[in-house]
Parts: C-alpha cells; structure tokens; sequence
C-alpha cells in the first residue's frame, strides 16, 4: 500500500476576502482530498494555507519547505510583484532539490512576477516586465475587451467556460484523459526555458480572439536540479470561481462569465482528472487510465 501523497496548497499572498486567497481553491482541496486508491485509501493529505508574514518578510514554511514532510508544493502566484521573499525562494528550491514535485502558476501581465526569482521552473514563466516572452511579436494585447491588462494575457474564453487542450510532442501522463480545462479571459504565457533539457511544453490552447496558440502547460522531468515540475499558464485553471461560478469571484472581476462548464460533465471530469494526474505525477507514481475514484 502506498503512503498518501503529501501536498501542500499555498498562495502567495496574505488572506484577503476580496483577493485570489486561498479559500478561494476550495472545490480543488476537496477534489484532492476524496480521491481514493484502488484500496479505497486516500491518495492525499491536502494542507492549503496563504501567507502569514507580510511582504517584505520570510514566510516560516516556504522558507524552510526543504525540512517539512511534504511530497508537493502547489504554488499559486497571485501577488503583483512581492509575494515570494528570498528566503522562500530559497527554500522552494532547496525542498525540489530534495526531490519534491513542483507546481507552478499564476496569471496574465504580471500577476505573480515573484515566481522569476525562483529558476528552474520560475523561469519557465513569462511576464510583461520580467522575462518576456522571447518572440517579440507575442509582445502584444491578445485580450481585447480588458483594456487595462497588458500582455500576456491569451484570451482563450469566459470564466465559467471551457477550452480544448491541444497535446505537444508525445502525449505526456499528465494528460492521460484530459481533453479540457478551465477557460480564461487572459492567461499569462510559458515556455520551456532555454538550455533545460528535463523541459518541454506538454499541450497549448488558442485564443479565441485571435486564434493565436499559447502554451498551457510546461512539464519538467526529475533531474540533477531536482524533483518533477510543472509551470501553468494561469492559476484559473484550478480555483473555485472557474470551476463553478456560483462559487463567486473577487470584486475587481469585471468580465461577464459563462455557463458551458457547468452544462457540460465531460470538461468537469477532464479538470478533475488533471489535478489528479498531477497529484500523481509530481509524486513520482504511476498516472492511470482507469476511472477516478471519490469517497462517498
């Protein structure tokens, strides 16, 4: 019998009702959470939590991640620039080089910009001020109808919608039976960072503004750097709101929302699938063809 995979859920800001904080990653931690084995025993711990020191000042379990019993790190970057201090980043890359698996995912422009600092897989992520995009002609608006959001910001559709995922290069476990996400107004941009050969982009999406292909996912393989990694697109891919919309969404969401994931049971299923396949994957196990199994 397997140990329960270990996953540590964490935003990079401090609880804030009316922000991207964590609560807002409910339906994701119970999703993990009633996820069973073939045994009926859970596959996961699931520990999810905000900051607790302020900016400017080391978070005591991000600093020193390398030393807790945690499996995974589940990082979503909803900061503007400051949510990661140097001592987190530190210890973020020490707790991989151990061999801990490694998600990591913000938002458009430059919503989680302090992920750069953390290479490997921060560095996989481009922003509008930090580490752009090297094709200066992806240096531009995708997303038309927010004017005040500066690239990159892919519009591959409403909140509360869903979007085809196109795999690259050889299917890759982490889409075993993931043929959807979750669609955004305006998802940030990743990419394979140059030199590392344990990257590669695993599957895209298109816009749909301007049928331009953006990259969703990047996975990064075990390596001398350390454990497995993943750097996403955006971090809407798993919180409540784009999941189901009735769920709610900060006050300073001004896009109207959609309702095709809700009518629609085959794109639920692929995004539980994928957050399953990653829970898996980052842990180094065996990613399954056979049908999710939930407590009652």
């Amino acid at each position: 019998m397997s140990e329960a995979i270990r996953i540590l859920l964490q935003t990079t800001i401090e609880p804030t009702a009316d922000d991207w904080s964590i609560a807002r990653f409910g339906l994701l931690r119970e999703h993990l959470a009633t996820l069973r084995d073939a045994h009926g025993n859970a596959m996961c711990e699931v520990d999810a939590r905000d900051r607790t020191a302020p900016a400017g000042q080391p978070d005591p379990v991000l600093s020193t991640l390398e030393t807790s019993d945690y499996d995974e790190l589940w990082l979503f970057a909803v900061d503007t620039g400051n949510g990661l201090h140097a001592d987190d980043c530190a210890g973020i890359t020490r707790f991989r080089a151990r061999g801990g698996g490694l998600l990591v995912t913000r938002d458009h422009m430059d919503l989680g910009c302090s992920v750069c600092a953390l290479g490997g897989v921060g560095r996989a992520h481009h922003f509008h001020s930090t580490n752009p995009e090297r094709d200066p002609q992806r240096q531009c608006i995708d997303d038309v109808a927010t004017a005040y959001i500066q690239w990159p910001n892919y519009h591959s559709g409403a909140n509360g919608d869903y979007q085809d995922v196109h795999l690259e290069g050889p299917p890759h476990p982490l889409f075993a039976g993931v043929r959807f996400l979750p669609a955004h107004p305006h998802e940030g941009a990743v990419d394979a960072p140059e030199g590392d050969a344990s990257a590669r982009v695993i599957a895209s999406g298109r816009s749909r503004v301007s049928g331009r292909p953006f990259n969703l996912a990047v996975a990064f393989e075990a390596s001398a750097e350390g454990g497995r990694g993943v750097a996403q697109s955006t971090f809407h891919h798993f919180c409540d709101y784009n999941w189901d919309t009735e769920k709610g969404c900060p006050s300073f969401v001004s896009e109207a929302p959609g309702n095709a994931l809700g009518g629609f049971p085959p794109a639920q299923a692929s995004i539980r699938r994928y957050s399953r396949n990653l829970a898996l994957w980052l842990a180094g196990r065996e990613v399954e063809i056979e049908a999710i199994a939930t407590a009652p």
